[in-house]
C-alpha cells in the first residue's frame, strides 16, 4: 500500500477539516484537506492600492505579476524594495518613481478569488510562434502531472507557460487569473521570457485573463474548459490563438487556427509545414 502523503507543511494547504460526508452507506463524521484562502492587502508608496483572495503561496511573485500586468511596473527595476508579512497578510511596495499616481478605476473580475483589474484594454500580439495540436495536448497532460496542491485538497486552478515541449513555470491558486500573474511574477524574478509561448490553464479562460495574456505577449493560450464569449473576442481582435476544451485526443480552437496548423484552405498543414510556415514568417517580420 502507497504510504500516506503528509500535508501538514504543505503551504496553500488547511488540513484536518471535520465535516459529515453522506453516502449509499448512510453518514460519517471524517476529516478533509481544503485549499487555504487568504486576503492580501498591497500597499505601493505606503498607500494601500488593492486587496486580493488568494492561496498563501508565491505571494512575492503574485504580487510583482499582478503590478506588472496592470501595468504599474514595467520589470523589476521599477521597484527598489518588496516586503512580504504574512503575519498581517500585507505586502509593502516601494517603487522608484515617488510620483507615481495609482489607477483608481477597478472592474470586478469574473475570478473565483474575487479579484479586480484596472486595466480595461489591451495589447495586439504579433508573433510568429506556432505550434501542432499535439504539442498543447502533451503540454497539458505534463500539467496535471505537476499539479501539487490539486491532488491534495482539490478546489485550486493550476496554469504553466511553456514552449512546445515542456513546462517552463507552473502555479496554483483558487484565483485563475491569480495563477497568470504568479507565472508572470515568478518570470520577472527568474529572468524568464514570457513572450512567444503558450499559457496552459485548468479553468476557464475570461477576458481578464486574455488580457494578462496579452500583455505576457503570449501568442497562444490552452485550456481544458471553455472560454467566455468576451474572451473569444478579445482573442480574435488582439491576435491570440484560443484553445478550449483541450482534454484527451481532441481540442476546439476559437481564433486564429493558423498557429495550429489548420490552413486557409482548410486542409492540415503536417508539422513540419507549421515549422516552416513560423520559420517563414519570422523572417518576413
Amino acid at each position: 500500500m502507497q504510504e500516506a502523503i503528509d500535508i501538514s507543511d504543505v503551504k496553500g494547504v488547511t488540513a484536518n477539516i471535520v465535516c459529515d460526508r453522506f453516502s449509499d452507506e448512510g453518514w460519517v463524521t471524517t476529516s478533509v484537506s481544503v485549499p487555504s484562502e487568504t486576503e492580501v492587502t498591497i500597499y505601493v508608496n505606503r498607500r494601500e492600492f488593492v486587496s486580493i483572495l488568494c492561496t498563501p503561496s508565491k505571494l512575492n511573485c503574485l504580487v510583482l505579476g499582478f503590478l506588472y500586468t496592470e501595468g504599474i511596473i514595467s520589470g523589476l527595476g521599477d521597484v527598489t524594495m518588496m516586503r512580504v508579512c504574512d503575519e498581517e497578510s500585507e505586502v509593502d511596495v516601494r517603487l522608484g518613481k515617488k510620483e507615481f499616481e495609482l489607477p483608481t478605476k477597478r472592474r470586478l473580475t469574473s475570478g473565483c478569488g474575487g479579484g479586480s483589474t484596472f486595466t480595461m484594454q489591451g495589447q495586439r500580439v504579433e508573433s510568429s510562434f506556432v505550434a501542432a495540436p499535439m504539442d498543447a495536448l502533451s503540454l497539458l497532460k505534463q500539467l496535471q502531472e505537476q499539479m501539487e496542491l490539486y491532488p491534495v485538497s482539490g478546489g485550486v486552478h493550476t496554469s504553466a507557460l511553456a514552449d512546445t515541449t515542456k513546462l517552463l513555470v507552473v502555479a496554483e491558486d483558487i484565483g485563475r487569473h491569480n495563477t497568470l500573474d504568479k507565472i508572470q511574477g515568478e518570470c520577472l524574478l527568474k529572468g524568464i521570457s514570457t513572450k512567444d509561448r503558450m499559457l496552459l490553464s485548468t479553468g476557464r479562460v475570461s477576458s481578464e485573463m486574455l488580457l494578462k495574456a496579452a500583455k505576457m505577449e503570449t501568442p497562444i493560450v490552452v485550456s481544458r474548459h471553455s472560454p467566455t464569449s468576451g474572451a473569444v473576442t478579445l482573442a480574435r481582435d488582439l491576435g491570440i490563438t484560443l484553445v478550449g476544451y483541450a482534454r484527451r485526443s481532441s481540442l476546439t480552437v476559437y481564433s486564429h487556427p493558423e498557429r495550429l496548423g489548420r490552413s486557409p484552405s482548410g486542409v492540415p498543414l503536417t508539422r513540419s509545414k507549421i515549422r516552416t510556415q513560423g520559420t517563414q514568417k519570422n523572417q518576413l517580420r
